[in-house]
Order: structure tokens, then sequence, then C-alpha cells
């Protein structure tokens, strides 16, 4: 006995894919019916055995093609009628079809067999791909997605390509990026960048330049890599001297898993991500074993290290038998990535002493993504290439609201019912190539996800540019608090309502009060919150250079804890800092001049770091952070220094007076610098307890969500997870969206959602 179902599918569905596979799977079941696409998603009508319709319905979600995301899927009984065939409909000219365009994603294992087969057409060809994988977002130029709206409509494909397109049983059935040797995109190679060489090989005449030690640039899917062998020490330390970047470490790209393995330790989850479509970075503890030079990632105890995700990347491991390779951002340390092979040869010409270039146009610049595993859980750094454009699914419904996140890791983030869009990493908009980026994406973003904002979201910080940008617009405008929405966007990524008690630690944030916030305790819900304790006031000595300087924080935590006639001379750390600076800060703070009042806990752990002998000037953000976790001695338990808590009105103010009393007599007593590091970490993961038991003695939550940079410190973020939940917490952290300002748009646009239905 014969039935007919129609089964409608939402969520990430159309050009992945979804339809031929639906056109195979029923085929395999003797079934009847249709496909097609419509608004929401994908519409499938089938009829046939009981049996074979119930086998259907199971594998359409266990066996779903890799780069689709299934959302809701309903079901139901309609008559079944006379049709013996399954076939796909088009979409009707005119009719309203919603498409989620997928990210740019890994090279699939059946074409990489392809590439690597000597009898296979498409051998070594460096543009291969198919429905499964390669460029999707980074060359879509309008909707709906095909390829005349892609930057492919250039390349007309030749029959035999044309024919995979048609062909419904083909994995290449309308792959918009589809090509071969004959009718697609072609490699170039530069010896400078005025000079193009004619060459048979321009893969082999890379490998040739990178072996003797120069720096390439190299166009992928979101933009161009400086790339240099990372075991030359001699091409690491030109890359740093030309790209102007001192310390911050280099990612760095292996063959294979073996290879890694090699190089640092990796568990199941590192092991799992690493070979994923997205193929991110993946932060990894690196081998005491290990080659790769220290100067490639200095002062740090992880590596960042990806695999190979494009034709390109693979041709060039297997050509050139290359251990390891530093494929780092192609810009000047804080711009844009290029990706115009113009503005590539331009703005890359003092970096890079060669260019291997390709003709396919790449339309939006998208960074590669860099995660961290903590357990089995893997949270996202930078969320971008092989991430973007795939939407955070909400639990509801919220009005369409632009929200344009902060100044230092931007991402903006657009909403629609239940679906919200944060953009690919957009960097800092301190510098006017940031700010056009930023400019582009939204109005990138607005075409192709057709929404048209009802209102904008933005930070306080009124010399934010995304705040004045967002002023200028002429639409409705929500202000929301920096740390507000770190704390919303933790709710909205694991569907949470009500009110929680957030902890927000981070490195500024313009507070309702105008001091600069960042060693936050809020009880929040979407629509408000409370400021429930926070880091005690100190001054920020000189404004901006205080954070490039943190031996400027260290004086003035010490003049606060033990006033401006201490005896600085007697800790080691100040014999380098000139004695007419060290006056002139502490004049500067006793008369209030550019010393703004901060609760940062970031400012914290810089005063710390610079005490104790760490880092007194920073390279990039969050470096003496960074250093002060890496230092942790963990071979013996340690107590925590003592924090002073007490109450201000109906909330707490987080003391320093005491632990910075005891951090200093271990200073002075020669303690070990990870000794006293893990103190402090100890001494700050017991009183951030300590406040939330006050804060549920007061409101009754026992919900806790972590958010804010400074929850990137892995050490802090599990023990204080771990003693919350032993004292009866439920404790929600971030995995999909970054914990730091890259989340910060989708809590913007949550709270201002909710403010607007309000």
């Amino acid at each position: 006995m014969h039935i007919r179902r129609k089964i409608q599918v939402s969520g990430l569905v159309q050009g992945v894919g979804f339809r031929p596979f639906v056109f195979r799977l029923a085929q395999e079941g003797n079934l009847a019916g249709s496909v097609m696409n419509n608004a929401s998603g994908v519409t499938i009508e089938v009829q046939g055995r009981q049996e074979a319709i119930e086998e259907f319905i199971t594998r359409l979600r266990a066996e779903a093609p890799p780069l689709s995301r299934i959302g809701d899927v309903s079901i139901n009984e309609i008559p079944c009628i006379s049709d013996h065939e399954f076939s796909i409909i088009e979409s009707r000219k005119g009719e309203a079809v919603h498409t989620l365009i997928s990210p740019d994603v890994a090279t699939c294992d059946d074409c990489l067999r392809e590439m690597l087969d000597p009898a296979d057409r498409r051998f070594h060809y460096p543009f291969i791909n198919c429905t499964n994988c390669g460029p999707r977002y980074t060359i879509v130029r309008n909707i709906p997605y095909d390829r005349a709206s892609t930057s492919m409509a250039q390349f007309q494909m030749c029959a035999t390509c044309q024919a995979e397109y048609d062909d419904p049983r083909s994995r290449r059935f309308h792959a918009q990026p589809n090509a071969c040797w004959e009718c697609g995109p072609r490699l170039e190679f530069w010896s400078s960048a005025d000079r193009m060489l004619a060459v048979c090989d321009p893969i082999a005449e890379t490998i040739a330049a990178l072996r003797a030690g120069q720096i390439v640039a190299i166009k992928g899917l979101g933009g161009f890599h400086l790339a240099a062998d990372a075991l030359n020490t001699t091409a690491v330390d030109l890359l740093r001297r030309r790209k102007h970047r001192a310390d911050k470490p280099f990612a760095v790209m292996v063959p294979n898993l073996e290879a890694v393995e090699e190089f640092c330790e990796i568990g199941s989850a590192e092991r799992a991500i690493l070979s994923s479509l997205q193929r991110p970075i993946v932060l990894l503890r690196r081998r005491e074993s290990c080659l790769i030079p220290a100067q490639v990632a200095p002062g740090v105890r992880e590596l960042g290290v990806f695999l190979p995700y494009t034709p390109l990347h693979h041709l060039l491991f297997t050509k050139g038998g290359f251990k390891a390779l530093i494929m780092t951002s192609g810009n000047m340390s804080e711009e844009p990535i290029a990706i115009d092979n113009d503005e590539a040869r331009g703005r890359l010409r003092e970096l890079a002493d060669c260019f291997l270039m390709h003709n396919r146009e790449i339309l939006l610049r998208c960074d590669d993504s860099v995660v961290r595993a903590s357990g089995s859980q893997v949270h996202q750094l930078r969320r971008s290439r092989g991430f973007v454009p795939v939407p955070v699914f909400l639990h509801k419904k919220i009005p369409a609201v632009l929200a344009v996140g902060g100044e230092l890791k931007n991402t903006i983030c657009l909403s629609s019912g239940s679906q919200a869009f944060l953009s690919q990493h957009l960097g800092d908009l301190e510098n006017l190539a940031g700010y056009g980026f930023f400019a582009e994406v939204i109005e990138h973003l607005e075409k192709i996800l057709e929404i048209q904002p009802s209102a904008i979201a933005h930070d306080l910080h009124p010399d934010y540019f995304s705040t004045k940008w967002a002023l200028e617009q002429g639409l409705p405008l929500i202000g929301v608090q920096h740390h507000h929405a770190h704390i919303a966007s933790c709710m909205a990524e694991n569907h949470l309502d009500g009110r929680v008690v957030g902890f927000s630690l981070d490195g500024t944030g313009y507070g309702t009060d105008g001091a600069i916030w960042g060693g936050e305790v809020l009880v929040a819900g979407y629509e408000d919150f409370q400021r429930a304790a926070h880091l005690e006031y100190v001054p920020l000595p000189g404004g901006a250079a205080a954070i490039r300087e943190p031996w400027r924080m260290a004086l003035s935590y010490l003049a606060h804890s033990f006033g401006h006639d201490y005896r600085a001379e007697e800790l080691p750390f100040l014999k380098d800092i000139d004695a007419k600076n060290r006056n002139l800060i502490f004049q500067i703070i006793e008369r209030s001049i550019n010393s703004p009042l901060t609760s940062s806990c970031g400012r914290l752990f810089d005063a710390v770091a610079a005490i104790i002998g760490i880092r007194q000037k920073v390279n990039y953000e969050g470096q003496a952070a960074i250093e002060l976790e890496v230092a942790i001695d963990n071979s013996s338990p340690q107590s925590g220094y003592p924090f002073e808590l007490t109450q201000d009105g109906d909330g707490w103010i987080i003391g320093v007076d005491a632990m910075f009393h005891a951090l200093i007599d271990d200073v002075r007593c020669s303690v070990e610098p990870g000794i006293v590091s893990a103190r402090f970490h100890n001494g700050l993961v017991d009183v951030l307890a300590n406040t939330a038991d006050r804060v549920r003695e007061q409101t009754g939550l026992d919900r806790v969500c972590f958010s804010g940079g400074t929850f990137n410190n892995l050490y802090l973020s599990q023990r204080l997870q771990k003693q919350l939940e032993q004292n009866g917490f439920t404790v929600w952290t971030q995995r999909e969206v970054p914990c730091g300002d890259g989340g910060l748009s989708l809590g913007q646009a949550m709270i201002a959602a909710h403010r607007l239905r309000k």
C-alpha cells in the first residue's frame, strides 16, 4: 500500500546540494514525488511504500550533505497522485526564494582524490571543487545564488563541466564555482610587484622561492596570505621585521594530522575540528620536542595550527614537501587583509618578495577562523572563514535589527526572525581601511540576506567609529552598554530567557557612569541590567597609553593600595623605568589629568604582569595577560591572594588592596613569578565565586553566564566554572561565537530587538 507525505525542511538547505541529495535518496527508495526550493527552505513530496518513506525520512537527517544545516522538519500526510517518477522542480520566475549562502569550506576528499589522480581530467587543477566544497560566501556578488551572481560569471563552462552542472546525479549539480583546466581560473606567478613571469608551473616557482627563504604573497579563498617556511628562522625573522609584528604569534599550516602530532599535543576534539570542513586555526599546546622555532610564537605555549583547505594549499605541500608553512594574513598589522591582485601588489610590495595570484576575483575579505578546544568543547576565538555566514539559530523570532559591534575585533550582526547573522571578523576600526571594510560588509550582508533593519544597535561609547557610523544612518538608534551586550550574547547562544548572573570581564567598555568598565558582575536579562558588583575603580594614567604600557597600571594600583609615598624603587620591575616618568605618572594620577577611572579586569592583569617582571610594554592586545597565564606554576596547589568584598548600597565592590599587599610581600621575598601568578589567579577565582554567592542571596538566581575577553584565559575560566558548579550554580559559556568583542554584536542585536518589542 502506497502513501504520500509532504515534508517541509528549513535551515541551510539551498545551494548546498540538498535537492540532488533528496533526488538520489528517493531514487534509491523507489519513491515518486518532487523536491523544490521555497521561501524558507525546501519542500519535498514523496510517494511509495510506508517502510521506504520512513527510511527516507530517517536518512534525510542522518546523511544530509556536509554543507547543509537542517533546522525544522515538518511532515504531513497528503493524498496520493498518479506520478511515477521523482523530479527536481526549478523555482518559478519571480517566486520568493530566500537562500542562505554557504560558507567557504575545505576541499572535500572526493575532489582531493580526483586532483591527485593522473588519469583524472582535473589532475593538479588548483581550483577543483564540487557541491560539497570550495568557495561560496567570498565569491557571491548578489542573489539569487547562481553563477551569474558570482565572480565565476566571467568563466564560461566547457561542455563537460556544463553537463556535470546540469546532471542531478552528479555531485557538481549546480555547483556554481564548477570549472576545469579548459574553462576555469588560472594561476599567475609574479617575481615582484610589477613583473609577471610566463612560467609553465607557477606552483613550482612558488616552492622554489619558499625554499630560498623568501616571503610569498599567496592568494587564497578570502584574501592573501604571507607565506614563509616555518622551519627557516631567517625567513621568520624577516617576515616579523617587514610586517612590524614583534611578538604576536604566526599561524602555521601543516600538511596533515600526522604532522600536527609531530609538533603539538592533540586530543579528540582538536583532531575533529582540525579535519572539519571549516579548517580553522586551532590553538594547540606545543610539544617540548617541537621543531618549529620559538620565534614563530614567542612567549606562549600554544601554536596556532591549521590544515590545507584549498586545492592550491594541498599542491604546495604535495609538490614542495614542506613540514610547515607560516600562513599569516596578507596585510600590515591591524589593516584589513588584501584581496585584489592590484591592491595586493601595491600594499604588499614591501612585505613580499614574489606573488602567487589567480584571476578569480575575491568579492569579500574573510580571514581564517581561530578556535580552541577545552575538554570536549570547541570555543570560537575569531569566527570567520568556514563559519560565516551560517546564522546563529535563536530560540524565538525577533525583529530585524542591525547591530554594529564595538571598536576592536569588530563584527556586525543582522537579525531576521529566528536567525542572527554575524559577519566575519572585521578587525579593528581604528584606521580608515578598517572603517571602509566595516561599511562594505554591512552593505553586502544586507543585500545577500535581503534584510532591511528597522533599527540600529550600537555601543554607548561616543567615540567608537561604529557608533559614529550608526548616528549618520537616519534609522532609530538603540544604545547598548558594552558588558550588558556581552552577557546577552552568551544568553542568546544558549537559548536562555529571564535573568542571569553575568560575569563580564574584559579590558575596556564604556560604563553608564562614564567610567571605563571591565570587571563587572551584572544581574541581566535582555531588556535591562543592574550592576551587582565590580572591581574597584583606579585611574587609567594616560588613557590608551596605559593599555600599551602595563607599567603605568602597575603604578596606578601601587598608588591606590600604598599611597604615593610608596617606595617604588624597591621593586625590581621599576629599575628600567626612568624616575621622571614614574613621578609624572604619580602626578597625573593625583591631579586626575587624562586618567579616567576604570574597573577593568584586563588592566588588573596588566598591572600584576608588570609588577612581577613579565611585561612592561605590549606589542599586541592582551599580551601581558596571556603571558601572565603562561607563567602560572601549577606544580603544587597555591592558596589565592586575598581580595576584599565590601557592600556598596545594593551592590558589592571587589577591592584589591589586600591582594596587592600580599603580592608585593612575595615579590620583595623573591617568590617565583609562576607562583605569584598562580596565587593571583586563584585569589581572583575565590572572590568571584564568593561574589556569586552574595548575588544569589540577594536575587535567588543560580544561573551564571561568562562573557568578555578575559574568559579566553582557560586557567581562570575553568577553575571559576568548576568552583561555581560545586557551589550549586549552572554555568553557561560561549562556543558558537567568541566571548570577546567578536560576539558583542549578537548581544547588541538581542537587546535592541527586545527593547523594540517592549
